[in-house]
């Protein structure tokens, strides 16, 4: 089916001003959120609380950025090419992840905390499977990376093997079955691991053990992305009508990401463990649609600030807790107070500073390597 012009999917390689406010958007929270692990004001505790959803926010615009680019190709027949989407993506995540994992290993002094988990599970993105923070709490949020890089891997050979043996309609299906395997791992997880430790210690660390970092746990916000994704491209109709009210989707994905923070107040709990996911998911998920649309202030509103987050993002999230560990120790021997505000603003912009960097010697030069290599 001829894709219209109004249709997003026809900018997935065009940067949109919408999907650049909320990138923007998911790294401060998640900053705010970890800024709560260092000295801190008393303010970040309320205001950081729900930062830990800024990484679901992340896994809906995965899911909907990487699904979108292969779903067109296999609308306009276009053969997917595994090693042309893995260099793609090698040189957009590999060359920054490996020097932040070289600085952790070699630098001591930039780790935020002890101990590191072993190499081999930085190195094969596994961090995320059997993580205990009480014991290897150094460099943990690269767990959400392990996920987003599980999927690069193997949701391209999925599709491959999909339109392969002519399954291609039978993806819902499984997309729906991933959903509910979802639900099923964390109910079992819940009470076969964590709530037999309910009361002690150690609860706390099963639960991210078992519940929050584990692949099988968090799928809803990378399922809720694809879905989008291959809502905009095989049934289009549906889409360009919810098109139409891009700034009232806003306020239903305020609604129900509101819902969703009463539901996780108790992050630990029973109710948010199972349901609070995908809850998140769905509310950001509605939040992604409406930034897509053309009805929508966030899609038609442009802001250099955003811009510049979004480009530094993932620089961003790799360094920041190294960052703001070193800059906590430098100025506060200099009188400033690590739990003031300013030390809060010295901290955030020390972040972005080193995700510049960062980004200009590592992601910049392999980006462009990258566009020689693939035209």
């Amino acid at each position: 089916m001829p894709l219209s012009p109004a249709n997003p999917i026809n900018s997935v390689d065009k940067k949109l001003a919408g999907l650049d406010h909320l990138r923007a958007l998911a790294i401060v929270l998640v900053l705010l959120f970890h800024y709560r692990l260092f000295e801190h004001p008393d303010w970040i505790i309320p205001v950081g609380k729900f930062g830990w959803t800024g990484v679901d926010l992340f896994f809906v615009l995965s899911g909907y950025l990487i699904s979108s680019q292969l779903f067109l190709k296999i609308a306009h027949g276009v053969k997917i090419s595994f090693k042309d989407f893995f260099i793609r993506r090698f040189f957009r995540i590999i060359p920054a992840y490996l020097t932040v994992v070289a600085i952790y290993f070699c630098i001591p002094y930039f780790r935020e905390w002890e101990a590191l988990p072993p190499l081999w599970k930085f190195l094969t993105f596994t961090q995320n499977i059997g993580l205990d923070i009480s014991k290897t709490r150094t460099f943990s949020h690269a767990w959400s990376l392990c996920i987003e890089e599980q999927f690069y891997l193997l949701f391209p050979l999925t599709l491959i093997a999909l339109t392969y043996f002519k399954f291609g309609r039978k993806g819902a299906f499984l997309i729906a079955g991933l959903f509910i395997f979802g639900f099923a791992a964390r109910i079992f997880c819940w009470n076969h691991f964590v709530e037999p430790l309910s009361g002690k210690d150690i609860f706390p660390a099963a639960w991210y053990k078992w519940i929050y970092y584990p692949t099988w746990g968090r799928l809803d916000g990378i399922l809720t992305g694809v879905t989008i994704a291959a809502l905009f491209q095989f049934l289009p109709t549906v889409m360009t009508r919810l098109a139409q009210y891009g700034n009232v989707l806003v306020l239903v994905s305020l609604g129900v990401l509101t819902c969703a923070y009463f539901l996780c107040e108790d992050s630990h709990s029973y109710a948010a463990s199972i349901f609070g996911f995908p809850l998140v998911s769905l509310g950001y998920g509605i939040l992604v649609i409406a930034a897509i649309s053309p009805s929508c202030f966030l899609y038609r509103f442009r802001s250099l600030i955003t811009e510049k987050l979004a480009a530094w993002s993932f620089a961003t999230y790799l360094v920041h807790k190294g960052v703001i560990h070193l800059a906590q120790q430098l100025f506060s021997k200099h009188g400033i107070a690590a739990n003031g505000n300013l030390m809060f603003v010295i901290c955030f912009l020390a972040s972005l500073a080193g995700a510049l960097i960062l980004h200009m010697v590592i992601e910049k030069p392999f980006l462009l390597l990258r566009k020689k290599i693939t035209g």
